[in-house]
Formats: C-alpha cells, sequence, structure tokens
C-alpha cells in the first residue's frame, strides 16, 4: 500500500466526521461513497428523534474554516532534541516539552496519545486587546480552494481569509483559533478525563458556548470562580478580581466526581476531637448531626432513638410510630423530618461507639409526649476516613491568588509575568483525583507552571504522573525583564523554569528518586514544494524536496503516527548490515542500501524464536527505495508463510 500522511487533498471541513459515519452507520452512504442524509433521519426517526433544521448553535466567521483545520493533517516533521535527551536526568524521562505552534503539535499527538490523556489544564490568550492576541496562520488557501474545501460560497471564503490574513483580535477570530485544538484536544482525552480551560470575562460566554459544542453541552461540569487579586482599585465600573475556569468532561458519567483533601484548617477546626480509649484511641474526629432539617426524608428514615436517661427522640413532624421503643418506624409525611441514615445503620454506628448523645436547651428533637427533647444526637467523623472519601470542593477558589506565582519565578530567578502559581494547578489536578501514572497536557505551557506542578505531586506523593507540555517559539518583548536576562523567545522560559524547578525539588526532597527530567521536540516545516507534490507522488519517484537529509525527523514523525509514544525508543536492527527500526508491532526501513539479504534476513528474523519481535506492520520509506525493490518486498512479505503465523502488512510511505 502506498500512502502520504501529509497528504491534504481529500480533507474538508467535514471529511473527518463523514469518515465516522461511514465507520458505524454505512447504510447511509450510496455506492459512490455519497452521503445521503435522509437514510440518517431514518434512522433517528425510529427511535421517536428527529433531525431538526432549527437548533441553538454557535455561528462565526471563520467556523467552516476552523473545522477545515481541524480536520486538516499535519503540515509539520518532529524532530528531536537529541543533546538534550542524552543527558542522563532526561534519557529515561517520560515527560515531554514540544515546541511549536499546538495545533500543528495536537496533530501529531492524536495518534500516539489518543484517549490517553486524564487532564489537560491550559491557560489560552484571553483576547483582552491588550494580551498581544492575533490570529496569524501561513496556510495559503485560494477563495475557490476553501469555498470547495469548506462547503462555503466564494464571498464567505473571501471574507475568511481576509481576516485570517489581517492579524485579527475579532471574537471571530479568537473562535478560530480556538476551535481546532479544542476539538483535537478533546480526542486526546481518556473517557473520563476533564479538561480546565483559564479564561476572564471578555471571551467566557463564547467559550462556554463553543465548549458545549466540542465537548457536548451534558458534559459541561463547572464554571469555577477563581480570586487572582484582592484589593485594587482599577475599573470604571467594579474592580476585576476574579478568572473563570471552564470545566468540561470527555464524558461526564465516565468521570469521577470531584473531591479535594480537608485543610489543616478545616482539621484545627471542625475535626479537633480526640477518641481516649478503644481500638481508635489517640484519632481525630468531628460531630455531625444525626438529624439536619435540610435532609431529603426517606420512608425508611423516620423512627425513635433512644436517649440515654430513657426517653425517645424523633425528628421534628406530627406524624409519629404507633409504638415507643427504638427503631419502631413509620414514613413520613410531607412536613415531618427524618434521620439521616436507616435504623440499620445508626444500630451499627451505635454498636461501634460513633454515637454521641449531648444534653442541650436548643434541641431541635421532640420526645415522646411531643415536648421538646433534651438532647442532640451526633454521630463521629473519623477524619483518617474523610481524609480518604475527600471533600467536594467548592466552584470558588479564594486562596489562591496570581501573585503567589511572581515570588514562585522569583525563588526560581525566571523573569515572566502574569504566570499561574503552581498552587493552583496542583489543586486542580488533585480535586480532579488523578492517579499516580495518568497524563496531564498543558498545550498552552506559558512559564511551565504545569509541569513544575506535577513534579511536585509526584515529589510529594511519589507518583509518576506525566507531564506534556507544549510551547510555541514566540519571542520576548525586547522591553521585558526576560528578553533583557537573555531569555529571546517564551519556549526557553519554559524549558528553564522546568529544569530549575527540578533542581529546587532535589534539594528540598534530596531522596526523591521520581522523574524529574523531560525531553524535548519540536516542530519543523515542510517544504511548500513537498507539500505541492503531495497528490502526485508515486514509487518511480526518487527525488522530493524534503526527504533524504532528514531520515531522523521523518522516522520520529511516523513513530507517533503509528501510535508509538514519543518518549519510546526505536530499536536498531541489523539486516545483513543493513539497519532497520522497531518497536512492538511496527518496523521501519528508512535508508538507502537495502539489499535481497536484508529482505531474507528479516524473513528470518520474522521465524527466530525472539518473541520481542512481533511485528505486524512493515513501513518502507519510498523515497529510498526503488520499484524494484519495492515490488519485491511486497510480493516476498505476501508470500511468506512465517512460523509464528504473524500477518505483515506492507505500507510504502511518502
Amino acid at each position: 500500500m502506498t500512502k502520504a500522511i501529509f497528504d491534504n487533498s481529500d480533507v474538508t471541513a467535514s471529511s473527518k466526521q463523514l469518515e465516522v459515519l461511514k465507520k458505524h452507520f454505512p447504510q447511509c452512504f450510496d455506492k459512490h461513497g455519497a452521503f445521503m442524509p435522509e437514510k440518517l433521519q431514518d434512522l433517528v426517526s425510529a427511535s421517536g428523534s428527529e433531525l431538526s433544521k432549527e437548533s441553538y448553535a454557535l455561528n462565526w466567521l471563520g467556523k467552516s474554516y476552523a473545522r477545515l483545520l481541524a480536520n486538516e493533517k499535519p503540515r509539520t516533521l518532529l524532530s528531536e532534541d537529541k543533546e538534550h535527551n542524552a543527558k542522563p536526568e532526561n534519557k529515561v524521562s517520560e515527560n515531554l516539552l514540544i515546541k511549536g505552534d499546538n495545533l500543528e503539535v495536537l496533530k501529531h499527538l492524536v495518534n500516539a496519545y489518543s484517549e490517553q490523556v486524564k487532564m489537560i489544564y491550559i491557560d489560552p490568550p484571553y483576547n483582552t486587546g491588550s494580551d498581544g492576541f492575533v490570529y496569524q496562520d501561513d496556510r495559503k488557501f485560494t477563495p475557490q480552494q476553501l469555498s470547495q474545501l469548506a462547503g462555503i460560497d466564494r464571498d464567505e471564503a473571501k471574507r475568511i481569509l481576509s481576516f485570517t490574513q489581517s492579524k485579527a483580535n475579532s471574537h471571530s477570530a479568537w473562535l478560530t483559533f480556538m476551535y481546532p485544538r479544542l476539538y483535537i484536544a478533546r480526542e486526546l482525552l481518556k473517557d473520563d478525563g476533564v479538561i480546565f480551560i483559564s479564561i476572564d470575562d471578555n471571551e467566557v460566554a463564547q467559550l462556554k458556548m463553543l465548549c458545549d459544542e466540542v465537548f457536548g453541552e451534558e458534559n459541561f461540569i463547572s464554571t469555577i470562580s477563581s480570586v487572582m487579586k484582592s484589593g485594587g482599585a482599577k475599573g470604571s465600573f467594579f474592580t476585576p478580581n476574579i478568572e473563570f475556569i471552564l470545566v468540561y468532561a470527555r464524558s461526564k458519567v465516565a468521570s469521577t466526581p470531584f473531591r479535594s483533601k480537608i485543610t489543616s484548617k478545616q482539621i484545627e477546626t471542625y475535626y479537633n476531637k480526640v477518641q481516649k480509649g478503644g481500638m481508635r484511641d489517640g484519632e481525630k474526629y468531628g460531630e455531625e448531626r444525626l438529624y439536619k432539617a435540610s435532609l431529603d426524608v426517606r420512608p425508611n428514615q423516620r423512627y425513635w432513638i433512644e436517649c440515654p436517661d430513657g426517653s425517645f427522640v424523633i425528628p421534628p413532624g406530627n406524624s409519629s410510630p404507633n409504638h415507643i421503643k427504638d427503631g419502631a418506624a413509620i414514613k413520613p409525611d410531607p412536613n415531618a423530618g427524618g434521620w439521616k441514615w436507616v435504623y440499620k445503620t445508626y444500630a451499627s454506628e451505635f454498636k461501634k461507639g460513633n454515637i454521641i448523645f449531648k444534653k442541650t436547651k436548643t434541641s431541635a428533637l421532640i420526645n415522646q409526649n411531643g415536648e421538646q427533647a433534651k438532647f442532640n444526637i451526633y454521630n463521629k467523623l473519623w477524619l483518617s476516613e474523610q481524609q480518604e472519601k475527600g471533600k467536594v470542593p467548592s466552584n470558588f477558589i479564594s486562596d489562591i491568588e496570581n501573585r503567589q506565582s511572581s515570588q514562585e519565578l522569583k525563588d526560581l530567578s525566571i523573569p515572566f509575568d502574569y504566570a499561574k502559581p503552581s498552587a493552583l494547578i496542583k489543586y486542580i489536578c488533585e480535586i480532579a483525583r488523578l492517579a499516580s501514572n495518568d497524563i496531564v497536557l498543558d498545550f498552552f505551557a506559558g512559564s511551565g507552571t504545569t509541569a513544575h506542578a506535577v513534579m511536585e505531586l509526584n515529589a510529594e506523593d511519589s507518583g509518576n504522573r506525566r507531564c506534556i507540555s507544549v510551547q510555541i517559539d514566540e519571542a520576548t518583548d525586547k522591553k521585558s525583564e526576560a528578553y533583557k536576562a537573555g531569555y529571546k523567545t517564551i519556549f526557553e522560559i519554559t524549558k528553564k523554569r522546568i529544569e530549575n524547578a527540578a533542581v529546587k525539588i532535589k534539594e528540598e526532597k534530596p531522596d526523591y528518586k521520581g522523574d524529574l527530567g523531560f525531553k524535548i521536540f519540536e516542530t519543523k516545516s515542510l517544504s511548500d514544494a513537498y507539500l505541492d507534490d503531495i497528490p502526485t507522488l508515486s514509487g518511480e519517484q526518487q527525488a522530493l524536496p524534503l526527504m533524504s537529509d532528514n531520515v531522523d525527523d521523518i522516522l520520529t514523525t511516523w513513530q507517533v503516527y503509528d501510535g508509538i509514544e514519543l518518549t519510546k525508543s526505536l530499536e536498531t536492527m541489523n539486516l545483513a548490515g543493513y539497519d532497520a527500526y522497531h518497536h512492538d508491532k511496527v518496523c521501519y526501513l528508512m535508508h538507502k542500501g537495502f539489499s535481497s539479504d536484508a529482505l531474507v534476513a528479516f524473513l528470518q528474523k520474522l521465524d527466530d524464536t525472539d518473541n520481542l519481535f512481533e511485528v505486524e506492520k512493515l513501513v518502507v520509506n519510498g523515497v529510498n527505495f526503488d520499484s524494484k525493490y519495492q515490488r519485491e518486498i511486497a510480493e516476498s512479505i505476501s508470500q511468506y508463510k512465517n512460523k509464528k503465523d504473524k500477518h505483515i502488512s506492507v505500507e510504502f510511505r511518502y
């Protein structure tokens, strides 16, 4: 099979979506592959639903263009920073820092990391008018091409191309920028994955509607309000003190409910009782009332409880059980109260010694005579158990202000403005209940706060979470302190901050042996000549404006395309003097000089007893193999019956 993985000649604003439909609903396509919407309508109508022509939707100038960009294949190669990655602290690291346009990087990652990321945090440009955001696009479409690919008329195509080439910062420009990035980000999330997006009130309304479309309105979790600073007197009507964090799930029903840790302040004010005697001697606990007026009462939760003085109590209400004895129950009327537990649970907790009776003159309970009771009843909430369960977090974060990052960056000798504090990212990781081996992604890495936070979190609990950071090689302002300190790009700051954070963690926790390194990769542009030639490539062509001198970059790019993570190393394999590369089930033939002896050696490798060599796919760099060897490889492998009984597919790639 011949394949050009960078070929965008057949990509449209709906091509990927139609492929999904074709896979799951083949009956909705005719023999020529054309979509028949009336067939889908028949399927939907059978379930009692309807494909309405009118619906609530977010539209903007450039939406079709944004959808086209989301579907396009990458226009870049991935290149490894071999010198950096060979350093001892980075050689076996599972963390990544990738330099490049994050849209391109996301497209590269989507095959190897599809549905692998547990949490995404991003702090994108807010489009305030003063934050420097402008839409910049180097894609070269004519109005006619864009009209055909995006399915829009030529006048609209002209208007779109006008704003994509004019450094616009309108709402439409910002949405066009964000849509394809969020669309691909969703593909990277695990089924129970979540995304947190920082934003302010300039674009929060538009972002909410955009995320409803990308992630589904049913997967909206919350909008968190976060205090970015206290005090101040700026603003004409209000002083801006808060920002927002929009939270969405890939699938809300599959996601784990959020929980936060019980803080030291909460322990001090609530879990401040200490058990004396018994099996839990010395343990801390808090006290919670067994009756609360706010409880929703269920039929089996209204019953008598006997107190230490022999009296019986029940929550307020006009209905009472017929018999006055411990556990005697009655179905409550709409105005009657009930306990928080059924009697079986209460009896079990009482037997364990977890029930407390306190005399009071303000009890809301009534006794068997219909009078105010002399007792309130509490149960013990053990700190250790509650800490394990966690606490439902508030959607208001008041104690992690952005200014905390200033001192943090100063301690790391990093000159950078407007960074988020690592404490905020750690808190988000905490409430999202990240497992010790989850992947975290930040594709607007900035100063590298997310990577710093993940490393700190790992050092605190000996976790092995991985972080992927993506940062474009954006120039720093020549008037900035960063530029004066020698940082010519934001990427240089990202890299240095992660390195300095690793050093600081090691100094503070010298016994920590976890991953404090990171591997670096970057995107490199393909030549326009190569991209233009892709649709006409064949095995007969030997000269391309891209390839021969960039074999390492091609190999890295293809590795990720074939689902092999960037941190995984390919093993070099000698085939009768010819170097091939393989990992898991994929093998690559990249260089010139392949021979019949090398082919025989490969076939023998398929037959040997090495169970680590379980190749099922052979990828051949078609540029370096003439048509004779291409035919010989394809025919020999298709006809060869190897002892492992493996079917080997062969792909000639350009």
